[in-house]
């Protein structure tokens, strides 16, 4: 084999081995004990204690109850006077068709002076049925609890209000019953805490617009900074919500903050204690502290929205949006006329841009046989190992098009050419996420910079070139690894386009040493190369201790018919034989949700009635109808009912806590939720525009399954759990409204 060949596949071996490294440059801090500081051990001791037995405690169940007198306890030992608001309330969304209600307790303990706008620190204490909650959302309980018993002790120029809120995993009611509370007057700044995964670094995902102040803050405030506005715009733009969905309204300054590492746990009996890294907990805690110390003392003074950046956690580079913008069209204009100098601005920039489509496809492609072949989430257990695939994936076809494609342009010409395509790609990126731009800056001004210089010292361009590679890998690459973290559970091959776009400067500045190597055996070695780490991540387990599947067992009746089933909510992967045996079973819906599931007969449960609904008043107003109605729960302890899309629901929530919508989001389906034992005989009102009677889905739901279902419980995988949904019993019926 020629050298120039065993060169060229070193350069795609050593690219590969930049992509699987790039975990290294994300680090976290050692956990300490010096008086003063956040102490990650005493914190968790004390999440310990509050979380007891780790068994589940949603909101309004008598183990919330238990998990609530032991946080009261521990603010009263620490020296608080907490105060408890207990409010039936309601809460909607602006990303679904959803009115939530449920009665909550949130704790609430005010340090410092008792007058002058408060720094609010919000964290959830309720947890999901489905588990103990430890990370999502106890990694903020603990940290509220250590830097109140800090900053206590401090001399504080404003109020520091810590907020332990209920019904988070309800439907935000907590933040919702806030909002009507007096004390949320007197609120300028906030600091909220979450968990999307039980380890990894903190990351300040979110913040109020415009985030001027805020940046300013954490910039000033954060050592070791993992940030960055394009993760901000991804989570404005997504359908998932936090607290801060709800506080937004407010427009007070705002720091959302969680951890997001090994999503397999989350919502599940996996978020206990044993999970729960105490290194992120050090890391949230310390952000923690850092911020409130600075917001205590009050808000900074800018203004205007920033576009910003951590680089491996110990630079943090800012600068107002429309800095970036100018910025941007500079280097677009200065590569253009570079690229079309040299030749290369039609051919050059439609083969790089043909490299990244290939590299996307290609991997789609690998990642949708491989599904065939391979049933489920086969990537669960060793995540790592399918994500290296994909990029080899990417890599081969990126290089594939660059090889054929690319042979009659120069390094020169494609290396303009390439960065030049990145910027428009930045720039259009930019018109969804904003945030983007930061990304596409620095490192395109050092191989600029590299250019001009190169008209008094020859190698300045290369050197120049390898600068910004080098750079852009080390700024993307965190940005890659949050993507693998918020796509682990799928779709996984959507990091492939992010991850030729790190690599393509790399393969340009190799494109002469690819041109002079043997493009049979270099396509080959990458091919086998690809291939090898497919068959690594098609042979390895599906699912770990660690790392356990999805596996929720659900008894569900249909009422009036009293017809029963088993419906299994899975990944798609194959029941065990033990499993199969009690079928047959088939993949279907329920009539109140899209998932896909399994369905096999069931006998009937013992005991099990639907929840109803009494009417109690009906008012008309033309074709509008005002329903109250009386809640009888029948032992289910959620309750959901879901309207058709010719209710044309306008408002929906209980006395005092009526949530309107607006004739404009009446049309389509719309589920209304009530969640706890205060809801048997309560009284829901909804306002519709239908003089017709509708009719509506009654659920009711509870924890645990009948005793006919210990055989299928058995039967469940090694490693299987559920997650998102508990084991539980299920009533369906209809109502006419």
């Amino acid at each position: 084999m020629r050298r120039d060949t065993l060169l060229a596949l070193a350069v795609v071996i050593l690219v590969l081995g930049a992509m699987a490294a790039k975990s290294m440059f994300v680090s976290l801090p050692q956990l300490r004990n010096t008086p003063g500081q956040f102490n990650a051990e005493r914190a968790k001791t004390r999440l310990a204690f509050i979380l007891g037995d780790q068994a589940p405690h949603p909101a309004d169940s008598p183990a919330d109850d238990m998990v609530r007198g032991r946080l009261i306890a521990t603010l009263r030992q620490m020296g608080l006077a907490p105060v408890v608001r207990d409010q039936f309330a309601c809460n909607d969304f602006q990303k679904a068709r959803l009115v939530a209600c449920a009665r909550v307790r949130n704790v609430i303990a005010v340090l410092g002076p008792q007058s002058g706008k408060a720094l609010l620190l919000s964290a959830h204490y309720d947890s999901v049925p489905a588990g103990p909650g430890a990370a999502d959302d106890g990694i903020g309980v603990a940290t509220l609890l250590e830097v109140g018993s800090i900053l206590k002790d401090r001399p504080l120029k404003r109020p520091v209000m810590l907020l332990f809120n209920e019904g988070e995993e309800l439907g935000l009611i907590g933040a919702r019953a806030f909002l009507a509370d007096p004390l949320s007057l007197n609120v300028d700044s906030l600091l909220n805490f979450e968990a999307r995964g039980v380890n990894g670094p903190a990351v300040m995902f979110e913040t109020n617009q415009p985030n001027g102040a805020a940046i300013a803050a954490y910039g000033a405030a954060v050592e070791h900074p993992f940030a960055s506005s394009l993760s901000t715009d991804v989570a404005r733009l997504i359908p998932n919500d936090t607290d801060v969905t709800t506080y937004k309204e407010r427009g007070w300054l705002t720091l959302n903050t969680g951890i997001v590492g090994n999503e397999t746990r989350y919502h599940s009996p996996g978020d206990d204690l044993s999970g729960l890294d105490p290194h992120s907990l050090q890391d949230m805690g310390d952000e923690a502290l850092a911020l409130a110390s600075k917001l205590s003392a009050g808000a900074p003074p800018a203004k205007g929205t920033r576009i910003f950046f951590d680089v491996l956690q110990r630079f943090f580079i800012q600068m107002p949006l429309s800095v970036g913008i100018v910025w941007l069209l500079v280097l677009l204009s200065g590569f253009g006329a570079i690229a079309r100098r040299r030749g290369s601005i039609v051919g050059g920039t439609a083969v790089v841009l043909g490299g990244l489509v290939a590299a996307g496809v290609l991997s789609w492609l690998l990642v949708t046989i491989v599904s065939a072949l391979r049933a489920g989430v086969f990537w669960r257990a060793h995540p790592e190992i399918s994500f290296l695939a994909i990029y080899a994936t990417a890599l081969l076809g990126e290089l594939a098009i660059f090889r054929i494609f690319g042979a009659k342009f120069g390094t020169g010409q494609l290396r303009a050419a390439c960065w030049f395509l990145l910027l428009l790609l930045g720039g259009a990126l930019a018109l969804v996420a904003p945030g983007a731009i930061i990304y596409f800056l620095i490192p395109p001004t050092i191989v600029l910079a590299g250019f001009a210089v190169s008209r008094w010292y020859a190698p300045a361009e290369l050197i120049g070139a390898l600068a910004g590679a080098l750079l852009f890998y080390l700024t993307w690459s965190e940005l890659l690894g949050g993507l693998e973290e918020i796509f682990s559970p799928g779709p996984i091959w959507i990091v492939a386009p992010v991850a030729s776009i790190i690599m393509a400067p790399a393969l340009i500045e190799a494109h002469a040493i690819f041109g002079r190597a043997s493009r049979r055996l270099t396509m080959l070695g990458s091919a086998a190369l690809a291939l090898a780490a497919w068959i690594v991540a098609g042979a390895a387990p599906a699912y770990s201790q660690d790392h356990q599947q999805r596996f929720t067992i659900e008894h569900v009746t249909q009422f009036p018919s009293g017809q029963s089933s088993w419906s299994i909510l899975d990944d798609g992967a194959d029941l065990p034989s033990a499993l199969s045996a009690m079928g047959p079973w088939h993949r279907g819906k329920l009539d109140f949700s899209e998932r896909q599931r399994l369905f096999a007969s069931a006998p009937a449960a013992a005991g099990v009635r639907p929840p109803s609904l009494t009417p109690l008043e009906v008012v008309r107003s033309g074709d509008e109808r005002r329903l109250r109605l009386r809640i009888q729960s029948n032992g289910a302890e959620r309750i959901l009912l879901a309207a058709p899309p010719e209710a044309h629901i306008r408002s929906a929530g209980v006395p005092g806590f009526v949530r309107s919508l607006g004739s404009e989001d009446s049309s389509g389906r719309f589920t209304i939720t009530c969640t706890g034992r205060s809801c048997d005989g309560s009284e829901l009102q909804l306002d519709l525009f239908s003089p017709k009677p509708v009719r509506f889905t009654l659920v009711g739901s509870r924890n645990g399954l009948p005793a006919t279902a210990a055989a299928l419980v058995k039967a469940r995988p090694k490693f299987a759990r559920p997650q998102y949904t508990p084991d539980e019993t299920v009533a369906v019926t209809h109502v006419r409204l």
